[in-house]
C-alpha cells in the first residue's frame, strides 16, 4: 500500500471516528417522572400547592427534574413510545408551570406574571434546544406539541395554569403505564366538581368549565359534540341528561387565582 493509500485510509478512519462521536447518545431518562412525584407528593394535596414550602426548601430540586427534561434530543424522543413522548409533554407543561411561579414568588395569580395578562403562557422561557431548537414558551408546549402531536382531548384535564379554575394537579406525574387510567381519572374528578363543572338535569342545562368553549374543537372531534363527551365521564343519570337532544349549555366564570394553600 502506498503512502497516499495509508493516508487515505487514516482520513476516512478519522472521519468515521468523529461521525461515530458526532452521534447523540441518549441518555437513560426515567419516564416513570419519580424525582417530579417525589415532589408532587410532598407539596401538592387535593390540587393545592404549597408554593411557599417548594420556594423555601426544594427549588433545587425541582431545577434538577427540569434539567433532565431540557436535555431530551430529538433523535431519542423519536425513539420513544406514544405513552412517553405525551407523559413527558404533560409533566413538563406543570413542572414548568410551577417552576414559573415559583420564579416570581408571591404572586397572586399566573396572569399577573408579564406585562400584560396572559403574557406568562407566551413567553419563551422553557430551554428545550436538543428538542425543539431553541427556548419554548407554555403555548408552545400545549399547541404546538400536545394538541397537535397527540390529538388527545383528555390533556385539557391534565395540564394546569396554577389557577383555582384549572383542573387539579395530582399528586403524581403522570406515567406512561398508567397514563390512559389516570387521563380517565382526571376527566371524571374535573367533571365531577361542581365548583367547575354542573349538569342540571330538570333543566337538561350544562354549567361547564371555559375550557370546554376555548377549545371545543378539540372535544367535538372526539366525540362529536362537548355533551356527548361529558357523557362519557359522569354517572349514567347524568350521562343520560347529557344525550336529550336539547340539552343547553351554559359556561361557568374562570377564577385565575392562584391554586396555593
Amino acid at each position: 500500500m502506498s503512502a497516499a493509500d495509508g493516508a487515505l485510509l487514516a482520513w476516512l478512519a478519522l472521519g468515521s471516528a468523529a461521525s461515530s462521536s458526532a452521534a447523540p447518545s441518549c441518555v437513560p431518562f426515567d419516564h416513570d417522572h419519580r424525582a417530579w412525584t417525589r415532589l408532587l407528593g410532598r407539596y401538592v394535596a387535593d390540587g393545592h400547592v404549597d408554593y411557599a414550602s417548594l420556594h423555601h426548601d426544594a427549588r433545587a430540586e425541582l431545577s434538577a427534574y427540569l434539567d433532565t427534561l431540557s436535555a431530551v434530543s430529538r433523535p431519542c424522543y423519536a425513539e420513544w413510545t406514544r405513552e412517553q413522548r405525551l407523559a413527558f409533554w404533560i409533566n413538563a407543561y406543570n413542572a414548568y408551570t410551577v417552576s414559573l411561579v415559583l420564579e416570581h414568588y408571591p404572586v397572586r395569580s399566573i396572569r399577573s406574571i408579564g406585562w400584560v395578562p396572559g403574557s406568562a403562557f407566551r413567553t419563551k422561557f422553557i430551554p428545550m434546544a436538543a428538542l425543539a431548537d431553541g427556548d419554548l414558551s407554555l403555548d408552545d408546549i400545549e399547541h404546538g406539541h400536545l394538541r397537535k402531536e397527540f390529538h388527545e382531548p383528555r390533556i385539557h384535564f391534565a395540564i394546569v395554569c396554577a389557577s383555582v379554575s384549572c383542573p387539579p394537579l395530582r399528586s403524581e406525574a403522570y406515567r406512561p403505564a398508567d397514563l390512559d387510567r389516570q387521563l380517565d381519572e382526571q376527566a371524571r374528578r374535573f367533571l365531577g366538581d361542581p365548583t367547575k363543572n354542573r349538569v342540571e338535569r330538570e333543566s337538561r342545562t350544562l354549567r361547564l368549565s371555559p375550557i370546554f368553549k376555548w377549545f371545543r374543537e378539540d372535544f367535538e372531534k372526539a366525540a362529536g359534540s362537548v355533551p356527548a363527551f361529558v357523557a362519557r365521564y359522569v354517572d349514567p343519570a347524568t350521562a343520560a341528561a347529557c344525550r336529550e337532544p336539547d340539552v343547553r349549555i351554559e359556561f361557568l366564570d374562570y377564577d385565575w387565582s392562584l391554586n396555593g394553600k
